[in-house]
């Protein structure tokens, strides 16, 4: 059974599926630039890498890849164990 977490704790290599976003009072231009960036429910993410420090960290997704700060993915709460489909 796939378990939950949040974007910011997946290892580097780690391939998930995105199950929302939490929000909070005031974080309407937050969500909306995470939402504008493609990260969204059913969207699969993978970690690329991390800066020498752990933040920020580099995904992919919808074929291209994107950083975000750690206080960014902490809002993206993501399932655990997702597979990537097998390509053609």
């Amino acid at each position: 059974m796939p378990q939950s977490d949040t974007l910011d704790r997946i290892p580097r290599g780690g391939v998930v599926r995105v199950l929302g976003i939490d929000a909070t009072t005031g974080d309407e231009p937050i969500l909306r630039r995470l939402d504008d960036l493609g990260i969204r429910e059913g969207v699969e993410i993978e970690v690329i890498r991390r800066a020498p420090l752990g933040d920020p960290t580099v995904f992919e997704l919808h074929g291209y890849q994107l950083c975000l700060r750690r206080s960014e993915s902490a809002r993206v709460r993501v399932e655990i164990g997702a597979t990537r489909p097998a390509s053609p």
